[in-house]
């Protein structure tokens, strides 16, 4: 008889590790003026804070104002860590005299994205820096994501004066993403008192000989609610014929329903009213509750910055203009006699 012969079986476990690409490390450049923060670089937080990974910021200017808007900044939630660099240089920010500091600062760092508002500002900071790292810049989206496998990030932006969306897809190959970001489309990053974050200061890079020279700043003083974030906007056309004419058809109706002032491009052009109030392509873009067009026809390049308001109320005696076509109220009507009504309803 054979002997019982017995077997050890055994089974090899092959584990693989699949790769992952670094963790997003957004880089905030936060706007304020004479120490307070820009809304839409709140916005442009919480853009930054969508990637999933950490968000640093950056706050630059004079000794008189940085450390106020840094006492404010470093309790806005999404924020993992707060630099900022404090010289008469930055007094006055000038494309010519940020570059060389954020050049300084991304040149071999660990920041994977570069985010902004879309500031007169930063649409001259931002693919100026791009450019001397040589990489591309992408331009007020509303929308992104960010896949960590890939190290990619896909963003949505409009185009054709917001007649066609565009889909933008930054590859691993791009080692640091610039954006900027459509403040209408992220909500503003809402203040933690608890938060506690890092805070380190920077110090600041000289320009010798800088091309260019800050002579003055013009701002249109008014006591009505800033434009850009305005929940309710009357917005004025060229029918108003002069300035005296826009003003005094349109306050009282922006008065009792305590909105921001915005004019067409033509009501600007023409000298209604300042530049910074236009609403539009070439404008500012918009998104509030209520949007009240007066005598606006609708051209697609104001279209294109107010289209997204909640609620949109057109006035224009032409029953074809455009801006009818985009309106959840309109009133085929001579403003002149309309508004009046209006007013007199509303106080009612």
């Amino acid at each position: 008889m054979l002997p019982r012969r017995s077997f050890v079986i055994f089974r090899s476990f092959l584990t693989r590790n699949y790769a992952s690409g670094p963790s997003p490390h957004a880089l905030v450049f936060l706007e304020h003026r004479q120490g307070d923060i820009d809304s839409g670089s709140l916005s442009a937080l919480t853009a930054a804070s969508q990637l999933g990974g950490k968000v640093a910021g950056l706050v630059v200017g004079s000794s008189e104002f940085v450390p106020t808007v840094v006492d404010k900044v470093k309790k806005l939630k999404g924020l993992t860590s707060l630099l900022h660099s404090t010289s008469d240089l930055y007094a006055e920010q000038l494309p010519e005299t940020l570059s060389p500091l954020l050049e300084k600062l991304l040149s071999d760092s660990e920041y994977t994205h570069v985010v902004s508002t879309p500031s007169s500002l930063a649409k001259s900071l931002l693919p100026r820096v791009a450019a001397k790292l040589d990489v591309p810049s992408v331009s007020e989206i509303t929308s992104l994501e960010h896949d960590s496998s890939s190290n990619s990030t896909t963003f949505t932006r409009p185009i054709y004066a917001g007649n066609a969306i565009s889909t933008v897809r930054l590859p691993s190959s791009v080692p640091i993403k610039f954006f900027t970001v459509r403040a209408t489309n992220f909500d503003p990053a809402p203040f933690e008192e608890s938060q506690e974050i890092e805070v380190k200061a920077i110090e600041p890079v000289d320009v010798p000989n800088c091309p260019t020279k800050h002579i003055s700043t013009q701002l249109a003083k008014s006591d009505r609610p800033d434009l850009s974030v305005a929940g309710r906007v009357v917005s004025g056309g060229r029918p108003l014929k002069n300035a005296e004419t826009f003003a005094a058809t349109l306050d009282p109706l922006a008065d009792v329903l305590g909105a921001a002032l915005g004019a067409s491009r033509a009501a600007v052009d023409a000298g209604y009213v300042d530049n910074s109030l236009q609403v539009g392509q070439t404008g500012k873009v918009v998104a509030p509750e209520l949007y009240m067009a007066i005598g606006i026809s609708g051209a697609i390049q104001h279209l294109a910055g107010m289209k997204d308001s909640k609620m949109i109320v057109a006035v224009n005696k032409d029953p074809d203009a455009p801006i009818f076509q985009v309106a959840d109220v309109g009133l085929v009507a001579d403003l002149y006699e309309a508004v009046p009504q209006i007013i007199e309803k509303l106080k009612q």
